[in-house]
């Protein structure tokens, strides 16, 4: 080894504490967590928030004011098909520890550069009425929406994202990245058409979703008959078994050109991961993302105009390992990630 490098590290390094950073933006993103050079803040201290944000509590349209974006639980899991649980999603993705505060990717620090705060839940009448649900969660997104106010939520089951859709998109229709193994575009069952196998085509049908600037991928299972309608409307559907033969890049490049410059939602249903990765949903399906490539994607997507997103579907009781909430949370720093670069009008290094 160099005598003189193994020196002067001595003599930068030798005696330096954990918080003494030299790297101007990695200093920067140490000031988030370091109470001093000795001490870091302990994650599993205090009250949990969504990747240990602050907590404004949301009492008038007032206090949505200075938020660039919020975080928002939406524990309703009223349209489920299969196993329920998932209303049990955002206290689970609120209890992981050690989200963030960096993304060495997009080399983002987003709770430093964005005014972020977890707003609690989504205030809702009836634990058993699901429409009086979804016009609850409507209304509320509409009052998140007027304040200019970007919100990333984390489900509740897939059927929550209709009504969002519905407050973000009525003054132009979204484009959408959703990643999941179903379409979610299938009809009405047993009377009701607002079950989370559904939403994307009632969104459609509503005017507030431009199929033609949507985008599905990792889809697969023996559902396939249900989703006519995807191909029908307009939208791009990548099927889990061709991500291997076009590679990811191509996947985004894809993405990127479907979505183009209009208002983009991005969905993200964790049975688009594989079930070794995320055993805790409702509807599991072999065969699908790992996260890696889960993360990728979302990544390739910086710098569109993102006007709100979700995690949904995590129902904890069916992993007791915590792994499916624990994706969830890395999946929705990611999405966090992207709204800070929008805006800020950066780009990722």
């Amino acid at each position: 080894m160099d005598k003189a490098r193994l020196a002067a590290l001595r003599e930068k390094y030798g005696t330096a504490k954990g918080g003494d950073i030299y790297d101007p933006d990695f200093a920067r993103v140490a000031t988030q967590i370091f109470l001093d050079p000795e001490r870091r803040k302990w994650p599993f201290a205090d009250v949990a928030t969504f990747v240990g944000s602050t907590y404004r509590p949301i009492q008038s349209d007032a206090d949505f004011a200075g938020l660039d974006c919020c975080l928002v639980g939406v524990p309703m899991d009223l349209g489920v098909t299969n196993r329920a649980g998932a209303r049990m999603g955002p206290r689970a993705v609120r209890g992981i520890e050690r989200i963030g505060p960096y993304e060495h990717v997009l080399r983002r620090a987003p709770l430093g550069e964005i005014k972020v705060a977890d707003i609690g839940d989504v205030p809702m009448r009836s634990r058993f009425d699901l429409a009086a649900c979804h016009a609850d969660i409507e209304a509320y997104y509409k009052r998140i929406h007027a304040a200019g106010v970007i919100p990333l939520s984390v489900g509740g089951d897939h059927s929550v994202t209709l009504p969002i859709m519905r407050a973000l998109g009525a003054e132009r229709p979204l484009g959408m990245v959703h990643i999941d193994a179903h379409c979610d575009t299938s009809g009405e069952y047993e009377g009701t058409k607002f079950h989370h196998g559904g939403p994307f085509r009632q969104a459609v049908l509503d005017g507030v979703l431009d199929p033609e600037r949507c985008i599905q991928i990792g889809i697969r299972g023996a559902a396939e008959y249900l989703w006519e309608f995807s191909a029908e409307s307009g939208m791009t559907v990548i099927h889990a078994e061709k991500i291997d033969g076009m590679g990811i890049p191509a996947v985004i490049e894809t993405a990127r050109r479907v979505i183009g410059d209009g208002p983009l939602y991005v969905t993200f249903d964790v049975d688009g991961l594989d079930p070794a990765f995320a055993p805790g949903t409702g509807t599991p399906e072999v065969g699908g993302l790992t996260p890696r490539e889960a993360q990728a994607i979302l990544r390739g997507l910086a710098g569109l105009d993102i006007v709100g997103g979700d995690v949904v579907e995590v129902a904890p009781q069916y992993d007791a390992s915590t792994v499916t909430a624990q994706a969830a949370a890395q999946m929705l720093f990611t999405l966090l990630c992207l709204v800070s670069i929008r805006k800020t009008g950066g780009v990722a290094a």
